[in-house]
Order: structure tokens, then C-alpha cells, then sequence
């Protein structure tokens, strides 16, 4: 993504599912929501359903790291925090988002998950790259910036 020039881009609000137009030159500058007046940046992970996945992961025109866990798992919550620490070093380059494959079954469907945690990176609606197992948060984003 360059973010050098001042085309705008479409970026999916984590609140509402608005999407926004940011011009590329302002995606640091803690842009808000034209719709709810929300932060369109967080810092955090967000949750990711059915309903809402798409507009992120297709719609939206920055990356979508995806953490695909379960509550009942304990590498899943030993991976949390971490994940929590690679949102506030990734975005505004990119969305972090978690899917609940408990809550969400079509979803880890959709990807073949077969193990938690599993880190999926989507790029155009597209999976580019995948990646299972616990990771600290300095690993989780040298892995997602590759």
C-alpha cells in the first residue's frame, strides 16, 4: 500500500461498517468515521462476524489480519494480548480483526481452519498468506509486513 500520495482510500469503519474515503497521506492522522464520528483506528482488534467480515476483508482497502480463535482454547488467550500489541504497531497500515470460530463456524469454514490460533492475511478479499500457531507480538508483525 503507498501511502506516499494523497489518493484516498476506502477504509471500513470498526463501529459502524461504514466505508470511508481517507486520502493515503491522512491514515495517521487518527481520521474518524464520516457516519458514526467514531476513530476509524483503535489500536485493538476487532471482532469479526458473518455480517461484517466481507465489508472488511473485500471493501475495505488495506489489509485484514485475521486471528481466528476459540475461547476454549489456551493458546488462543495466550496469543491475545500479543495480538492486541501487534494492532497498536500495524495499523493504520493494515486491520486486525478476531474471528470466534465457536461463534463463527461458516467463517473458519470459508478458510479451512483446522487449527487455533490461526493468523490469516487477506489483501483484495483474498487470502496471501497464513500462518498457525502462538506467536509474540514482535513475530506477528514481521510476519504480517512481509
Amino acid at each position: 500500500m503507498n501511502t506516499a500520495n494523497n489518493d484516498p482510500l476506502q477504509i471500513a469503519c470498526p463501529h459502524c461498517n461504514a466505508i470511508n474515503r481517507v486520502p493515503a497521506a491522512r491514515l495517521t492522522q487518527s481520521p474518524s468515521c464520516g457516519r458514526c464520528h467514531n476513530a476509524l483506528f483503535t489500536a485493538t482488534p476487532m471482532s469479526l462476524t458473518t455480517a461484517n467480515f466481507d465489508t472488511h476483508a473485500s471493501r475495505s482497502q488495506i489489509p485484514l489480519l485475521v486471528d481466528f480463535w476459540a475461547a476454549w482454547c489456551g493458546p488462543c488467550r495466550q496469543m491475545a494480548p500479543e495480538f492486541t500489541k501487534a494492532a497498536a504497531q500495524l495499523e493504520p497500515q493494515m486491520r486486525l480483526g478476531k474471528v470466534d470460530t465457536e461463534a463463527e463456524p461458516a467463517l473458519a469454514s470459508r478458510f479451512g481452519i483446522r487449527s487455533i490460533p490461526t493468523m490469516v492475511l487477506i489483501r483484495d478479499g483474498r487470502e496471501i498468506a497464513r500462518q498457525s500457531g502462538v506467536m509474540p507480538a514482535n513475530s506477528i508483525v514481521q510476519w504480517a509486513q512481509r
